[in-house]
């Protein structure tokens, strides 16, 4: 059966698994008596699962000159595809939406990105379920993809522990991976990450249930955490009630995030170094403990306003700032964009009115390699932070030998040198999408906070760095079109991008 479904092109093997899942929301509609969405749901779902069976009938003998090439077209062309086709029942559903603003959610939720332009009250329960369904499905996608198609071409960060140049395959991958079909390394790759995928999200979702959360919202918040999508149904985490208990469940659902270690099938990595010498989980706790300390101790170090009085200083209310910090770091460090209860207090006890400077620092460094997280990745910060202890050393020691072996010198060397080129295109990318949005009529500041929002797949940005929370849904068609296709470069990443139109490719 593996093979079987190996031989169909990724494409149309991911239509029809699209138009399967929406019958999942077409039943829930369905059992809430919502039989509009739910018909909106069944009909889009056969109507897309007609159109890949005939696609995939047409095609199923074709075979690409550069299967590996191939599969990357398929990726991009996923991106671009589906969410036209996910954004079908929403449209049925919701009469009095356009078309532009159902894409771009879709296109947001598949990115795993989580910005939302619709009031929570607004989508019917079933559509909330589409779209965190959507985020959950787009993190399991680029697992995957991150490993049987980028991996061997040496691109999503495998191009730092490499050191070889992206596009031109991978050291460390083992013969049959590098020879294999690529259609059936990702048939492979998928069947061994979709039960531990799913078994975390069920796990998550029992956990919050058992803290006190309500079954649906529950549900929502566990896929929104495994994909890191952040999708909520109700506008971000429940901010009464019992919530403690609910963070910590979704605190430690987040450190899969954080490295490649904790996912099966993950790119080959040094065995000698044992998991707590992780250089992105290192660089993972160290951010969790300084950042959240320097918000704590600020509030006897600089804050003048908004930490004072009796509640400010009281233990309890610097324990739950704290415990606000600690959990908020980690969640935009992962591009979750999540929000502890406890972050307004941690707001004000530190005397920071909106450190959206902060969050959007956080979301730029990103989680780790080969997850579901996005920014430009701990391991190529990692990367860059070593070389330039490196060549301190050797302005004291201009004679020294670095040590730590061939992988360590590897790093320092070839993988910061690419993990450099790869900070200085999202700088200039980010240069260029704000110019862009600024021609489009957006203002500097909510055009810099939609870029990083984008850009780093942290879709939550958007309401918690401005002062005031940005409302996407007004912006002209103009600037959602820029948005989505940052909302993709920034889940691919421009090297991909650049090795698929690179013209040596074309010529394999």
């Amino acid at each position: 059966m593996l093979r079987r479904l190996s031989e169909l092109p990724l494409l149309v093997l991911l239509m029809g698994i699209t138009a399967l899942t929406m019958w999942l929301p077409a039943a829930h509609a369905v059992i809430l008596r919502d039989h509009q969405t739910g018909r909106a749901f069944f009909y889009s779902g056969v109507i897309l699962l007609v159109l890949a069976g005939m696609i995939g009938i047409a095609t199923v003998n074709h075979r690409a000159r550069n299967p590996a090439r191939a599969n990357l077209v398929a990726l991009v062309g996923a991106y671009a595809l589906l969410p036209v086709l996910m954004a079908l029942p929403v449209v049925q559903a919701l009469p009095d939406t356009s078309w532009t603003n159902a894409w771009l959610e879709m296109v947001s939720s598949f990115t795993t990105t989580g910005a939302t332009l619709y009031e929570p009250g607004r989508l019917p329960p079933s559509i909330h379920l589409w779209r965190a369904q959507v985020g959950w499905m787009g993190g399991l996608f680029i697992l995957v993809a991150a490993i049987a198609i980028l991996a061997p071409m040496t691109l999503g960060g495998i191009e730092v522990m490499s050191g070889r140049v992206p596009g031109r395959g991978a050291e460390g991958l083992s013969q049959i991976t590098a020879t294999a079909d690529p259609a059936r390394r990702v048939a492979r790759q998928a069947a061994t990450i979709l039960p531990i995928y799913t078994a975390l999200t069920v796990g998550l979702w029992i956990a919050l249930l058992m803290a006190g959360q309500p079954n649906f919202p529950a549900l929502i918040h566990a896929m929104g955490t495994i994909s890191t999508s952040g999708i909520s149904a109700g506008g971000g985490l429940p901010v009464e009630g019992p919530t403690f208990l609910a963070e910590v469940a979704i605190f430690a659902a987040l450190l899969p995030a954080v490295t490649r270690r904790l996912w099966p099938g993950s790119f080959p990595h040094d065995p000698s170094t044992r998991i707590w010498n992780d250089p992105e989980l290192r660089m993972a706790a160290v951010l969790v403990v300084v950042i959240p300390a320097i918000l704590f101790l600020r509030h006897w170090l600089a804050a003048t306003s908004g930490a004072t009085g009796t509640e400010a200083n009281d233990i309890l209310s610097g324990l739950r700032a704290l415990w606000g910090a600690v959990f908020t770091t980690l969640s935009f460090l992962t591009t979750t964009g999540y929000t502890s209860a406890d972050w307004i207090t941690a707001r004000q006890w530190s005397g920071l009115e909106t450190p959206g400077l902060v969050l959007a620092g956080l979301a730029i460094f990103g989680g780790g390699v080969a997850t579901t997280a996005g920014g430009v990745k701990l391991l190529r910060v990692y990367a860059l932070f070593r070389h330039g202890e490196r060549e301190l050393e050797r302005l004291i020691h201009p004679n020294s030998v670095g040590g730590s072996g061939p992988v360590a010198r590897r790093l320092r060397r070839e993988g910061a040198y690419l993990a450099w080129i790869f900070f200085m295109l999202f700088a200039l990318t980010i240069a260029v999408l704000v110019a862009a949005l600024a021609l489009a009529g957006i203002a500097f500041e909510p055009a810099l906070i939609l870029t990083l929002g984008a850009l780093t797949t942290t879709g939550p940005l958007t309401s918690v760095a401005a002062t005031d929370p940005i409302a996407i849904s007004q912006l002209p068609a103009a600037a959602k079109a820029i948005l989505a296709f940052a909302m993709v470069v920034g889940r691919l990443e421009l090297l991909a991008i650049l090795v698929l139109l690179a013209p040596d490719g074309w010529r394999r």
